[in-house]
């Protein structure tokens, strides 16, 4: 199977991606806009805290439901279905300020059509970097998209608890404009950009998935991303027994997201090749041990460190599953990411509801998340055997590529 040419030479060869990454980020961005100041939206909304919770939660909820058929769209239309999920995103930003940016109706309404175009944006990564750049060039396009999925929750960290649900008319009108920039600028970019994979018919997900590889790395990052979740979802909670603040433990967040942001750029291209699957054993064993002694160790300083580390890793290696994902899966790269996105999304859920259970037993929840990692080493060896050798079936449009 074909792939396309990359779409420009020199500096020019990275717009797409760039503009890839804003958008990314700009729905991310829209997804978090209410976790940070949830009390105080609920107030501003008129409504409980339950249903400003739902906001966000309706964001994995879509995704499920989805999250295949957008794959299949990305993998026959790739410029058509990324710039739907581009303008998806615009409009859920603009319909939010629309009845002075307080009412709950359009800030669900804007949520509804955000989170609707969050498969059609999150899947395409693999697929724009095969369609815009050469072979040694997709692991660093690839980074460089998904560093702006990290940038885009870290605005609405920084973005909410700044201007405050008080002004939050003002909050939803600045992320409004950042939403139709970036798709605008993305809308543009796509003209240069092939509409799909040349040549290709669709391979049916049931193929994708029966390819041992991908279930392998599937559930390294069912594991991953299942900490890391659990980590950002119950940390002040976990921390707090032990005089750590909502303030500081937002700032660890925070901390954690600007060097995961540093980490995910940089990190991928550096271990590309031979020094992948190397690179994701070491993200778990260091996962494993920040989570130990985030469990044993109860000074402020030491557990920032932890999070950190185990955090800004946990994030950098998502980029280079992708990578390892866009090469086996060829020309259905898009139903390969997505499929990984699918696994990370559940594995956040379960995990994140299983620690959930033991808030009140810091050792063992973190005892059990640095279980978890641990357990992540058994697919993760997996990767050094069979299942690190294509699929013929599914890597024949890499092969060519």
């Amino acid at each position: 199977m074909p792939v396309p040419s990359p779409a420009a030479s020199g500096a020019a060869r990275w717009l797409p991606l760039t503009a890839y990454a804003a958008v990314a980020g700009v729905n991310q961005t829209l997804w978090l806009t209410y976790a940070p100041i949830t009390t105080a939206s609920a107030e501003r909304l008129g409504v409980s805290e339950t249903a400003v919770g739902w906001l966000a939660q309706l964001y994995p909820l879509l995704y499920v439901v989805l999250a295949l058929p957008a794959a299949m769209l990305l993998d026959r239309w790739l410029r058509p279905a990324l710039a739907a999920g581009a303008v998806l995103t615009a409009a859920g930003g603009l319909v939010r300020p629309l009845g002075g940016g307080d009412a709950f109706g359009t800030a669900l309404a804007g949520q509804l059509l955000a989170a609707a175009g969050q498969p059609l944006v999150l899947g395409a990564v693999g697929l724009l970097a095969v369609a815009t750049l050469v072979p040694r060039d997709r692991p660093a396009g690839i980074a460089l998209g998904s560093a702006g999925v990290v940038v885009g929750q870290l605005v609405a960290l920084v973005l909410g608890p700044v201007l405050g649900a008080g002004r939050l008319p003002a909050l939803v009108a600045v992320q409004a404009a950042l939403a139709v920039l970036a798709a605008g600028a993305l809308l543009v970019v796509l003209r240069r950009v092939p509409a799909g994979v040349a040549g290709a018919a669709p391979v049916p997900v049931r193929a994708v998935w029966a390819d041992r590889g991908i279930r392998t790395l599937a559930a390294v990052v069912f594991v991953g991303f299942g900490v890391f979740v659990a980590l950002t979802t119950w940390l002040q909670a976990l921390l707090e027994p032990a005089g750590v603040s909502d303030d500081a433990a937002g700032l660890m967040l925070v901390l954690m997201l600007v060097v995961g942001v540093a980490a995910t750029a940089a990190l991928p291209p550096r271990v590309a090749g031979r020094r992948e699957v190397p690179f994701l054993g070491t993200v778990l064993v260091v996962a494993a041990g920040a989570c130990v002694v985030l469990g044993a160790v109860h000074v402020a300083a030491v557990n920032a460190v932890a999070v950190i580390a185990a955090g800004a890793l946990l994030a950098a290696a998502l980029p280079v599953v992708f990578a390892m994902t866009e090469r086996r899966a060829g020309a259905a790269a898009g139903t390969g990411v997505t499929l990984m996105w699918l696994a990370g999304n559940v594995g956040g859920l379960l995990v994140a509801a299983v620690v959930g259970t033991l808030l009140d037993h810091r050792l063992s929840a973190f005892g059990l998340l640095a279980l978890v990692a641990v357990l992540g080493l058994l697919p993760a060896r997996r990767l050094l055997g069979p299942a690190a050798a294509p699929a013929p079936a599914v890597g024949a449009g890499a092969a060519e590529g």
